[in-house]
């Protein structure tokens, strides 16, 4: 009895907690959904009625929906690609020992904590800006008279860049852990063995950071397909923008409340239905 007594103490105890946090995460998703199926556009808000699908059909019929959703796989793609090989090789460099080993580890983990509008800012005025950038100071010290317009002639690389600039930290971190608690017999036999370096990376290092290579790409891939201030910041959109910045035009340039929920619901799927298969990879690799 005592024990029935303290579990419904304890659910009461929790009962709040729970509502409140079911609010928050279900409520935004409820009215989203509401909206979806309601014609309703901010220019003429008194027009308003049952659209059924017709907000769905119009967003896919949106010229920009294919070419944003194939932005959204290259961006979320190549930065997965850059800052696991990046993360790996930084990994193996910050795992041997030299003078100011630790001062580097902390200045290499800062770029996470900047925020996404501030490195963005400093990406585009300071570091890749055609005229005044440190690019384009290098390129005037080689001999050229037109440096390149970075944002106008390669955006989604450029947008690649600065988000795996602020993403490769995370990913060298987690490995960088990982690979500090590879067993030091392993490493003392492979060195008595006199085993090549490739063929120790290979056959020892690869399948130990195997795990937290999942891992690391599971986060990183829920987080990408939300990227929006890079894109936004740099003025990019119209070239390298994605199914986020798409619903924001939506909202923000056509003012169409009906469109822009239903594009984030498509968004919203996608993004569980890749969340779902990175879980089932990552949960097929932990078991192996």
């Amino acid at each position: 009895m005592a024990t029935r007594q303290a579990q419904a103490l304890g659910r009461l105890a929790l009962a709040p907690s729970v509502i409140a946090l079911a609010a928050w995460s279900f409520v935004p998703l409820a009215l989203t959904i509401y909206f979806a199926f309601l014609r309703y556009n901010l220019q003429d808000p008194d027009n308003t009625g049952w659209a059924g699908f017709s907000n769905f059909y119009y967003f896919f019929k949106d010229p920009y929906f294919l070419k944003d959703l194939i932005n959204t796989l290259l961006l979320v793609g190549s930065v997965i690609v850059t800052t696991v090989v990046g993360g790996v090789l930084l990994a193996l460099l910050l795992d041997q020992p030299f003078w100011g080993r630790g001062i580097v580890r902390l200045l290499m983990i800062s770029p996470f904590f900047i925020m996404p509008t501030v490195s963005s800012l400093v990406w585009k005025n300071l570091i890749m800006h055609p005229v005044f950038g440190l690019l384009a100071g290098i390129q005037r010290l080689f001999g050229a008279h037109q440096p390149i317009d970075w944002f106008g002639t390669y955006p989604r690389f450029s947008v690649a860049l600065i988000v795996s600039w602020q993403w490769l930290p995370y990913a060298a971190l987690i490995l960088l852990t990982a690979l500090q608690s590879l067993d030091e017999e392993q490493k003392d036999a492979a060195a008595m063995d006199g085993a090549p370096p490739l063929s120790y990376f290979y056959h020892i290092v690869l399948p130990h950071l195997a795990r937290p290579i999942t891992v690391v790409i599971l986060i990183e891939t829920i987080f990408l397909l939300n990227i929006f201030a890079e894109i936004k910041v740099t003025s990019v959109g119209g070239f390298a923008g994605n199914l986020t910045y798409l619903v924001f035009s939506q909202l923000n340039d056509a003012t169409d409340v009906g469109m822009a929920a239903a594009g984030g619901l498509v968004a919203v799927v996608l993004a569980n239905i890749v969340s779902a298969f990175l879980v089932r990879m990552v949960g097929k690799n932990l078991e192996a």
